[in-house]
């Protein structure tokens, strides 16, 4: 059986723009978050290491790419983690698993009006039901045990997820519609899909739904840039949010944003050219 990381310690890059920098990064278990001007390399950091484990590289028991990661516990040979980039782009990129169905149910498909984050919070839709399935056979089993108070506790949390996206949406007086298994909501007495939802709406709504699926699993979040389209009080929540939404989760970040860090993460800020080695050859 593959076992899988909790998180990772330390992230190495050799040859870092042509050779010129080697990057030795000291994570924390919790909250990381890679800060610096535009050009010095954050998101090719950050892209470095997602495009290894995507790869499929064991870490730590062997380079890849030029990238070699320490994780915890040692011998852990898999990490799980997920990437959440701003997708406002149009379809210029390969599309993920469910083009075809999307191109059948959204009009505006292919036309201009349709981005990378439908695509994904289409997919984050399934993987929400898969969680409600599983939290559902657990109630089910705590309640045949008896245990009233267990099958109460394993639906706080879909039940605060669907708190907090009311509580950010309620200017525009959207709201989750709970008698559904799927995402969708109300405005004004009109049902509304997540596509047709604001690019910041979508932006937040596909973090939030991106950390509440891994269903309490540690696992490493890695968000580029995760500011861009989102309100500056939804950008000072970010952090907290994720973390009271899945307290296992390892944050790996990169911001331009002093407000994403406002809320008592300033401890958490890494500068790019204070992880940066100059290799002497």
């Amino acid at each position: 059986m593959q076992k899988y990381a909790d998180y990772i310690k330390r992230i190495e890059i050799d040859s870092l723009w042509s050779g010129k920098k080697h990057i030795v990064w000291e994570l924390n278990p919790r909250v990381n978050i890679l800060s610096g001007i535009n050009g010095v390399g954050k998101s090719t950091i950050l892209n470095k290491v997602v495009r290894g484990l995507a790869a499929g590289g064991e870490f730590p028991s062997h380079m890849l790419k030029g990238v070699k990661l320490d994780v915890e516990p040692q011998d852990a040979r898999w990490i799980r983690y997920d990437l959440i980039r701003s997708l406002d782009s149009n379809l210029t990129q390969a599309l993920s698993e469910g083009e075809g169905i999307l191109r059948q149910s959204i009009p505006t498909f292919g036309n201009g009006g349709f981005s990378l984050l439908d695509v994904q919070l289409y997919n984050l839709q399934r993987k929400y039901l898969d969680y409600q399935v599983n939290i559902g056979n657990r109630i089910i089993a705590s309640l045949q045990q008896g245990d009233t108070e267990g099958a109460q506790k394993l639906s706080m949390r879909k039940s605060r997820f669907q708190d907090i996206v009311d509580e950010l949406f309620t200017d525009t007086g959207k709201k989750i519609v709970r008698t559904e298994n799927e995402i969708r909501f109300t405005q004004i007495g009109e049902l509304l899909m997540p596509y047709q939802l604001s690019s910041g709406e979508k932006q937040m709504l596909a973090i939030l739904l991106t950390v509440l699926v891994e269903d309490d699993q540690p696992y490493v979040l890695f968000m580029d840039e995760p500011e861009v389209s989102l309100h500056i009080e939804w950008q000072k929540r970010l952090i907290d949010l994720c973390i009271e939404l899945n307290p296992n989760v390892q944050i790996i970040l990169t911001t331009h944003s002093p407000a994403v860090v406002m809320n008592g993460w300033i401890d958490a800020v890494t500068e790019v050219s204070d992880i940066e080695v100059k290799n002497e050859n």
